[in-house]
């Protein structure tokens, strides 16, 4: 595998981890009642385990990765000086100290009592996720242009990966939905993320649209270069995400009063299929966020 596929698929595994953990800790800590939150994180704390395991693997592979992508292959990955000058004297080194700390938070937040983790987890992901922001095509701007484009980045980031995310712990959350006892605080928890994901949806296409004209300064409709293709793969993806969240809003949550197994089953096949969609989406930018964007 050379440096570059390696680093892709790197920056792959450790955004989707990112991503999925920040919206799904990030829900389950400020928008479920904390009884059903316990009760879903107790369901959900393996995976939630091997994604920070792997946010934290990624990122330690990642110097290494990105020292060889630099220089002159792999044999300079483990390069003492080279690895130095990366880490202390490029963007890519600072971005990657961040991201170190991210991960040493995700850890840590093992050690918190049990009800706490998920915020040590949420904490840790969304410092990650906004570290993304020092590196990147922001990085070729200058002055007040160069901030106002992280602080997009960070926004269409938290925004998307909390969307996203969210997801997860959506899911059994609707199968909790049809037990008596747990009823009334997944109605809540399901209200509470239909009022957040209308936020979410339009933060994200808002925040994509900025980026989009803060980077090419038009709409990507050039599809011999591969960066406007791809980007442009992106945008129709998310505008079928967030056609899917608009059916599911609009079309199954009404049918669970009238038709409630059915409308269970088709938001969850709705959510799955949008997590699925979102995480071919990261794996575009891993790719095209590399790329000239030209």
């Amino acid at each position: 595998m050379d440096t570059t596929t390696a680093l892709q698929l790197c920056r792959f595994l450790h955004d989707a981890s990112l991503m999925l953990l920040w919206g799904a800790c990030a829900y389950l800590a400020l928008f479920v009642p904390k009884a059903l939150a316990d009760s879903v994180w107790r369901m959900s704390a393996r995976p939630f385990f091997i994604a920070a395991v792997i946010a934290a693997l990624t990122a330690l592979a990642a110097l290494p990765i990105m020292t060889a992508n630099i220089g002159n292959g792999w044999s300079d990955a483990l390069d003492a000086g080279m690895v130095h000058d990366v880490l202390f004297e490029t963007t890519v080194g600072v971005a990657w100290q961040a991201q170190a700390f991210a991960a040493m938070v995700m850890v840590g937040a093992f050690l918190l009592p049990e009800g706490k983790r998920r915020y040590g987890l949420a904490l840790g992901a969304g410092l990650g996720l906004a570290s993304l922001s020092l590196t990147g095509h922001a990085s070729m701007l200058e002055g007040w242009m160069r901030q106002a484009h992280r602080a997009n980045d960070i926004l269409h980031v938290l925004t998307g990966g909390g969307w996203l995310g969210a997801l997860l712990p959506l899911i059994p959350i609707l199968r909790l939905l049809g037990r008596p006892e747990c009823r009334a605080e997944a109605r809540i928890a399901l209200r509470r993320f239909s009022n957040a994901g209308h936020v979410a949806v339009a933060l994200v296409i808002l925040s994509g649209i900025v980026n989009t004209l803060l980077i090419l300064k038009r709409l990507p409709t050039d599809w011999s270069s591969p960066y406007q293709m791809l980007l442009a793969i992106k945008i129709a993806l998310v505008a079928i995400m967030a056609v899917l969240a608009i059916v599911n809003r609009y079309v199954f949550v009404p049918w669970i009063g009238r038709k409630p197994e059915r409308a269970l089953l088709a938001l969850r096949l709705g959510s799955i299929a949008e997590i699925v969609i979102g995480i071919v989406v990261i794996g575009l930018v891993a790719v095209f966020g590399m790329l000239e964007p030209v």
